[in-house]
């Protein structure tokens, strides 16, 4: 089994944002001593659920604080980014980490509305995914690059920065287990251990389906990494921990909302929040039954609540021994190879998240980790 970490790198109202970065960057080095895998981290943008919307530019100061720690994006929107800036921002800090970035794809959330709150037509963002991404593929494989697409026409470009790994850095999926194996990458699921164990099964049928269609173009791995992940927090006793964890995760809804100037009606942002209003959340929020966030304009845009993300273990709480048991089912009965948990999320702070961390490390991975 190996261990891993995603993460928003939500906004955080007790430090500053350069602050908040540096604390981030210290939290990784600590999961690079304590024998994590890899680091993922999401892209969203104009909302405080993501403070880091470029990832390449935090995981290039990564590669600088840590030693064995594999890190990338979960996902690149690859219709928000130029195929070509993206091959050689790639290639840097595969090069600056010496060949330890993962690249996480995926066409983004909300069918193209992300692509739309820049300006684009949200109808074209599949085929701008699956065009970018087999630019990717063929691009960080080129030493002369040439590519008549829909939307970009290159010839003979000289691919002057080229990865460290080869013939690329591995592809991981989040979501869907079809999708992934269809596209030869690596897997991250939600879902309880029922739900993971079922899906693991459906991952490793469609792999071996998908592996007969491969062009020679896809690189497929060997050994193929697939898991689920949760948000964790870890405390000292059982009522500790779901005390806090509830707290949190009330801050974590509220941050999925996209914020508007008071008052504006209309476009992007209202439509991505438009299913918010009708949540279960936002109801109680309303009635005065959770706390409301400081901003009136920030909602929660998840149809579920704390004890709901508990019981369907999306939100793991606990003393070190009762994640312990809980990883211990984890490896026993979903066939799964690999594990991620989020240890800084909602408005938990540097040090609740590095002591989080540190009794998940020393209690639940030892016996388990490679």
């Amino acid at each position: 089994m190996k261990f891993g970490i995603f993460d928003h790198i939500e906004r955080r109202s007790d430090v500053g944002l350069a602050q908040e970065y540096e604390e981030r960057l210290q939290l990784m080095a600590q999961a690079d001593e304590a024998g994590f895998y890899s680091y993922h981290v999401a892209q969203h943008h104009h909302s405080p659920l993501c403070m880091a919307p470029n990832q390449s530019v935090f995981l290039a100061a990564a590669a600088q604080r840590t030693k064995r720690l594999r890190f990338g994006p979960l996902v690149y929107v690859l219709p928000l980014h130029h195929p070509i800036r993206l091959i050689e921002e790639i290639c840097m800090v595969d090069q600056l980490s010496d060949g330890r970035l993962d690249i996480g794809v995926g066409p983004g959330t909300g069918g193209g509305t992300e692509l739309a709150m820049w300006g684009a037509n949200p109808d074209e963002n599949n085929d701008r995914f699956e065009e970018t991404l087999d630019m990717l593929r063929r691009g960080l494989q080129s030493e002369f690059f040439t590519y008549h697409g829909k939307f970009m026409d290159v010839t003979d470009l000289w691919m002057e920065l080229r990865p460290r790994q080869t013939p690329h850095p591995p592809l991981w999926w989040a979501g869907n287990a079809e999708s992934a194996a269809k596209r030869a990458a690596n897997f991250i699921a939600n879902g309880s251990i029922e739900q993971i164990a079922r899906v693991t099964k459906l991952y490793l049928e469609a792999w071996e389906q998908a592996k007969a269609e491969d062009g020679p173009e896809i690189v497929r791995p060997a050994s193929p990494l697939y898991g689920g992940t949760r948000r964790i927090f870890v405390a000292d006793t059982d009522e500790e921990a779901r005390r806090r964890a509830i707290s949190a995760y009330h801050s974590y809804l509220s941050h999925f909302a996209k914020p508007m100037p008071p008052g504006r009606e209309g476009g992007a942002a209202a439509a991505f929040n438009e299913v918010v209003r009708t949540s279960e959340w936002f109801q109680k929020q309303q009635a005065g039954e959770v706390p409301r966030p400081a901003d009136p304009n920030r909602v929660a845009t998840l149809r579920i609540t704390p004890e709901q993300a508990i019981e369907g273990e999306a939100l793991l709480c606990g003393s070190p021994s009762t994640i312990r048991k809980y990883v211990e089912r984890y490896c026993a009965e979903t066939a799964a190879n690999y594990f991620v948990g989020s240890f800084q999320w909602g408005d938990l702070t540097h040090a609740e998240a590095s002591k989080s961390m540190r009794l998940f490390s020393e209690v639940a991975m030892p016996g388990f980790v490679e």
